[in-house]
């Protein structure tokens, strides 16, 4: 089993930046891919970036160049440095990871929302 606890959301002026933390604990070695999913009020979840433990990335086309992923391996963590955030990047952010055996894990969420 994996646990997944997420930090860093908060409230954010348009234009401004945040950086969301995942730790893990648990069966880490098992992880496979890592990755972030929001969820807007009235909104599908959809996927954000998700990272390998090689560090290949993806995005959606949506946050392509003003967010990173990133994972550090020794730490059991990873991260989204978001940056010109917008306001319809306002969501709950959810930390998700995948097992080598295709277990899925979640996170309980943390709240992002850009207003002025």
């Amino acid at each position: 089993q994996v646990q997944l606890v997420e930090s860093g959301g908060g409230l954010v002026q348009p234009g401004g930046s945040l950086r969301l933390s995942c730790v893990s604990s648990g069966d880490f070695v098992s992880i496979n891919a890592m990755a972030w999913y929001r969820q807007a009020e009235g909104k599908q979840r959809e996927l954000v970036a998700a990272v390998t433990p090689g560090g290949s990335t993806d995005y959606a086309d949506s946050v392509k160049g003003r967010f990173t992923i990133s994972r550090d391996n020794v730490a059991k963590t990873v991260f989204l440095q978001m940056t010109t955030l917008k306001p319809e990047d306002t969501a709950v952010y959810y930390c998700y990871a995948r097992s080598f055996y295709d277990t899925e894990f979640w996170g309980t969420g943390t709240l992002v929302t850009v207003s002025s």
